[in-house]
């Protein structure tokens, strides 16, 4: 499940580049290019990328023309050798502004912002922070290491996340899929209508919820489709039972 990616730019050399540095990214699928703003709008809305990275200055239409005349919103990137327009980039949510010329390095960190909005839960350092800021949106994808590699996994997948010490475990289908960062840190990200926190130690897929089951005059368990059973926390029980009543 990797993030389809469409490449609007006048220029055939910036696209190569791009082509160049994108195929460098396991995670991203380019879907296709383009080179002008009207064919944006046209390919953005019929291939529905999850991202775009897109030039400012194109024949029919400015990149932030495009993004504002366009019926699917993709995340974006901007590129452009102009920086006069980086306010109305922002504006429109992108997620970063490249000026021309810029290195494999600059677009990696592009890349990382990128990474972040659609599901890599964030430290607390600078430029996490700012990453956090400007992605608001609950994550879509989880970001996990398998030996080298980084694999997406969708967040509608995962059944259960368990905090275990430092780290996460999210658990899709048979697989165990562990996450460097906190529980908490993950519920923040997370769309509180699918998921919800049930314990200390579980944030269960409401989706995944065969139903809660009272044990006794406190206890409550939630038994899963796939047929394991958490425990509730007293205070989230309480919450439950009040709600059924």
């Amino acid at each position: 499940m990797r993030v389809t990616t469409l490449i609007a730019d006048d220029e055939p050399v910036a696209r190569a580049g791009l082509r160049e540095m994108l195929s460098r990214v396991e995670w991203v699928d380019c879907i296709g290019e383009v080179a002008n703003g009207v064919a944006a709008v046209e390919a953005i809305n019929r291939l529905k990328p999850e991202l775009v990275i897109l030039d400012i200055q194109m024949p029919g239409m400015l990149g932030t023309d495009v993004l504002r005349g366009c019926t699917h919103r993709p995340y974006a990137l901007f590129t452009t050798a102009y920086g006069q327009h980086a306010v109305s980039a922002f504006e429109l949510g992108a997620l970063d502004y490249l000026l021309k010329p810029f290195g494999p390095q600059r677009f990696e960190n592009a890349m990382e912002r990128v990474r972040a909005a659609l599901g890599e839960p964030i430290g607390s350092s600078p430029i996490d922070r700012l990453t956090e800021a400007l992605s608001k949106s609950p994550m879509r994808r989880l970001f996990v290491r398998r030996g080298a590699s980084l694999v997406p996994v969708a967040v509608d997948s995962v059944a259960w996340f368990e905090s275990s010490g430092d780290y996460v475990i999210a658990h899709a289908g048979a697989s165990r899929h562990v996450v460097h960062v906190s529980l908490n840190r993950i519920e923040a990200r997370l769309d509180p209508s699918r998921f919800m926190r049930i314990h200390r130690t579980h944030i269960v897929n409401l989706s995944q919820v065969k139903r809660f089951r009272t044990l006794g005059r406190a206890g409550m368990v939630a038994e899963l489709l796939g047929g394991q059973q958490l425990p509730v926390s007293r205070t989230r029980a309480l919450e439950l039972r009040k709600v059924s009543e």
